[in-house]
């Protein structure tokens, strides 16, 4: 299962996101989409609102794929989201998590001190 974002940029600065629109997006994937497992917006996203779709795919080329097909599809069809343009679109990097990992003197399974991992 993979993580896709999308950045939205709507055509009028100012504009919020409408609240539902990650059910709106979910309703094109339920309907003649593209399967998503769930769908998640976050209209206070800087530098634009973004929304997050689960999907399965065979790999992330595939997966950043399916959910471009599957946002430009809802921008098209739902008329909440006419206006609004797709910016981008691939799967968050979460760099900050291994790089914590990496500092960490031995890594996950060797770590040493206080958290949520036993101490050796």
């Amino acid at each position: 299962m993979y993580l896709v974002h999308a950045g939205l940029q709507a055509s009028e600065p100012g504009t919020q996101l409408p609240s539902e629109a990650a059910e709106l997006i979910r309703s094109v994937a339920d309907t003649d989409g593209p399967p998503a497992e769930h769908v998640s917006a976050h209209p206070d996203a800087l530098p634009d609102p973004v929304v997050g779709v689960f999907l399965v795919a065979d790999g992330l080329a595939e997966a950043e794929r399916t959910a471009e097909t599957l946002f430009r599809r809802a921008l098209a069809v739902v008329p909440a989201l006419r206006g609004w343009r797709l910016t981008r679109v691939g799967t968050p990097l979460v760099t900050p998590y291994y790089e914590q990992l990496l500092l960490s003197s031995s890594g996950p399974a060797g770590r040493i001190g206080s958290g949520p991992f036993p101490s050796n």
